[in-house]
């Protein structure tokens, strides 16, 4: 049994450890709250990009002839984008999406495709650097905060990518938000842009102000050329968004993960105050009987 001092350490240690992780706690939730009224802010200027697309594109009649709508038979490459984190200490949050990507990856390797590598956050760079993988481009530094800046940037080098044919599909893996509780990993497909963005609104039941919207209109520029300038800003959309959620699923995350390292530790501690006043009793005890049987060896 260990002695009274080593549990006494131990239980200083578990406690001090116990105050990081109520601490981590409290930020984490704070956090969340701010993240969650980011997602919240952002989904009318979604919504709106949206109605403007498909508005747009009911005007214009045909998209044949937009890059960023091409669906490629046969593709040949596939690039991964995965929206990891630049901290752990958040439970499954970093693994399980990097998991995911790595099935994509196994997936498309099986259909005779190359895979190009995209990675946002510290965590996936450094697992996909350790793995030995070739990194097209990672960005690091944002993911507690990010802003549409860095969305932009990322829908850039996608952009560029698939229009000059060095990646035939963009695939994004992210942890989607639902609650605190709750994270699932989604895999989107960013480019080409699914044609099925272009006619959801139709199958919502429509608003007074998107009837409104579905009014004679004279475009300048064409229709066409109107979508065409709008696909990049639905891109770069649709990638903000995604980083949202991770951030918001990362604050979760790591916020249920420091209650739950919060409450072992208050267990620990308890077992360790147990096992300190056994190991005390015991020493009391060895000490009566050595205080006893040097009484009966002066008396014998």
């Amino acid at each position: 049994m260990a002695s009274v001092q080593d549990i006494k350490r131990r239980l200083r240690s578990v406690r001090n450890t116990r105050k990081i992780t109520k601490a981590m706690e409290l930020v984490a939730g704070a956090r969340l709250r701010r993240a969650e009224a980011r997602i919240t802010a952002m989904r009318p200027y979604a919504d709106r990009m949206q109605e403007l697309m498909v508005g747009t594109a009911r005007a214009a009649g045909t998209t044949a002839r937009l890059p960023l709508l091409e669906v490629r038979e046969d593709p040949s490459s596939v690039a991964v984008l995965a929206l990891t984190g630049d901290r752990g200490l958040a439970g499954p949050f970093n693994a399980q999406v990097l998991r995911h990507a790595f099935a994509v990856e196994r997936e498309a390797r099986a259909a005779g495709q190359d895979v190009r590598w995209l990675v946002v956050g510290k965590k996936g760079r450094s697992t996909l650097t350790f793995r030995r993988y070739d990194i097209d481009r990672a960005w690091a530094g944002f993911t507690d905060r990010p802003v549409y800046r860095n969305a932009s940037e990322i829908a850039h080098r996608v952009i560029e990518l698939f229009t000059e044919r060095e990646a035939d599909r963009v695939v994004m893996v992210y942890n989607h938000y639902i609650s605190p509780l709750t994270q699932e990993v989604a895999a989107m497909e960013v480019l080409p842009i699914p044609r099925t963005a272009l006619e959801e609104a139709d199958q919502a039941p429509k608003t007074p102000h998107e009837i409104a919207l579905e009014g004679d209109f004279i475009y300048e520029p064409d229709p066409e050329q109107i979508l065409q300038r709008l696909l990049p800003a639905y891109v770069e959309t649709a990638i903000y968004r995604a980083l949202l959620e991770s951030t918001a699923s990362e604050h979760g995350a790591r916020m249920t993960a420091m209650r739950n390292a919060s409450n072992n530790a208050g267990e620990l501690i308890d077992r360790l105050t147990l096992d300190m006043n056994r190991a005390r009793q015991a020493e009391i005890t060895q000490e009566i009987l050595e205080v006893v049987a040097g009484a009966d060896a002066l008396t014998a």
